[in-house]
C-alpha cells in the first residue's frame, strides 16, 4: 500500500506539475488561452469556443517566445503568456505533418511575423495589414510565411452575434454600421482545422 502511494505520488509529481519552463515547444507551435479581456466572453459567445486569445511560438537561445496581437504585437516569454491568461490553462497544437515546416520555411514565417512587429491591436477586426488581431496575425503567418491556411475565412455575419453581450460589443465598437461581410477568422476556426493536433494541455 506504502509502495503504491508512492508510485501515485511519483506519477504525479512527473505528469501533474508541468511548467512551460519544462515543456519542450517547437517552432511554429500554436497556443491558444482564455483572456481575461473585456471582449474575451463575447468573442466566445460569437464563435461559440472555449478560447478567445492565441499566438504562435518561436524559440530563442533556449526560450520559447509568443507572438501574439495584444496592445501591439509582440514576442511575449511564454511563462508570461500563460500566466496572463484565466487560470493558467492553455492548449498546444501543432502540424500533423511534422515535415512541412523545415528550416526555411519557419525562418519566412517569422519574417512574415517580425513584419508585423508593434502593428497595433485591431479592435474592429478589419482585413487588412495596418491593425491585425491575435487570430489574424497566426493565420496570416502561416499563409504568407508557409502557404498553409489554417481553418476557414468567414464572413462576421456568419457567426452567433444575437447573444445581449455580442450585442452590447458590436454596439460599443461599431455602432450602427456593423461591417457583416468583413472577413475574419476567430481562434476557434484555427483551433478546429483538420491540419492541427493537440500536443499538450494544462
Amino acid at each position: 500500500m506504502h509502495k503504491t502511494l508512492l508510485s501515485l505520488i511519483f506519477i504525479f509529481l512527473i505528469f501533474g506539475c508541468s511548467s512551460p519552463q519544462s515543456l519542450t515547444l517547437e517552432d511554429g507551435d500554436i497556443v491558444f488561452q482564455d483572456s481575461p479581456s473585456s471582449q474575451s466572453q463575447a468573442i466566445k459567445l460569437a464563435t461559440n469556443s472555449e478560447y478567445s486569445h492565441m499566438g504562435i511560438v518561436y524559440n530563442k537561445n533556449g526560450k520559447s517566445y509568443v507572438y501574439e496581437a495584444v496592445g501591439s504585437v509582440e514576442a511575449t516569454p511564454l511563462e508570461h503568456w500563460v500566466l496572463n491568461g484565466i487560470g493558467k490553462h492553455y492548449v498546444v497544437k501543432r502540424l500533423k505533418d511534422k515535415t512541412t515546416l523545415n528550416s526555411s520555411i519557419l525562418k519566412r514565417m517569422e519574417t512574415v511575423a517580425r513584419d508585423f512587429s508593434k502593428k497595433p491591436y485591431d479592435a474592429l477586426f478589419e482585413w487588412s495589414d495596418s491593425k491585425i488581431y491575435c487570430s489574424e496575425l497566426v493565420w496570416k503567418i502561416y499563409k504568407r510565411g508557409a502557404n498553409i491556411e489554417l481553418g476557414t475565412l468567414k464572413k462576421l455575419k456568419s457567426f452567433n452575434l444575437t447573444h445581449p453581450v455580442v450585442q452590447e460589443k458590436l454596439k460599443e465598437r461599431y455602432g450602427d454600421n456593423i461591417p457583416f461581410e468583413e472577413k475574419v477568422i476567430d481562434p476557434q476556426g484555427i483551433f478546429d482545422s483538420d491540419l492541427l493536433e493537440t500536443v499538450y494541455e494544462r
